[in-house]
């Protein structure tokens, strides 16, 4: 779609400029040619983004959510204790373990496919995943000092979960492993039935 977007992108806003003479066609000429090759040439960057993107884009999709499952999981250990709705807290513990159990499945995946170790994972992922982790905390930890801690707590969460269901999505268009779609199948129903409970939540409830 970005391709096909790009393509009409380029033929809204590029036009080729009319002159009086002989010298129209000859443009138009030029013009015709140069935008043939720029077509082209983002056409063969596309095929080649779809070719060259199977494996590699599977391994890091799945080295991100993997990181990001852990990492939120973390979060959630850390401020649950927190919350004092009885409701979130049980939609919290159900989000627990609905991420643990995604991440117990891919680590497998991934450990056997690509021998993952933690030490060798890319470090801008590292460091993309530990910055979203610590911008959550500090959030938490605002809302836990200024009395907010449930309202706060269920609008990041139900933030976390549409974006793990967009990272899920991804992947189970990128992999061609059964398997892993399965299990990512059955981690984003379980986080679309979540979504509502933590985005729903009101403390006047």
């Amino acid at each position: 779609m970005e391709g096909q977007e790009y393509l009409n992108q380029i033929s809204a806003t590029v036009r080729p400029e009319k002159k009086s003479g002989g010298g129209g066609f000859l443009s138009s000429k030029f013009f015709l040619v140069g935008t043939i090759g720029v077509v082209l040439l983002v056409v063969i960057m596309i095929i080649g983004m779809l070719l060259g993107g199977g494996k590699g884009g599977e391994k890091n999709l799945s080295f991100a959510l993997k990181l990001h499952l852990d990492n939120t999981s973390a979060v959630i250990q850390k401020y649950q204790p927190n919350v004092k709705s009885s409701d979130l807290r049980s939609s919290s513990a159900s989000l627990y373990s609905v991420l643990s159990n995604t991440s117990r499945d891919l680590t497998n995946y991934i450990t056997e496919k690509y021998d993952y170790k933690e030490k060798n994972v890319n470090k801008n992922l590292v460091e993309e995943a530990t910055t979203a982790k610590d911008a959550l905390e500090n959030e938490l930890f605002k809302a836990k000092i200024n009395g907010i801690m449930d309202r706060i707590y269920a609008h990041k969460m139900a933030y976390e979960i549409a974006a793990f269901m967009m990272e899920e999505s991804k992947l189970i268009n990128s992999t061609g492993n059964a398997t892993l779609k399965e299990s990512l199948t059955t981690s984003y129903n379980s986080l679309k039935n979540l979504y509502d409970k933590f985005n729903d939540f009101s403390e006047t409830k």
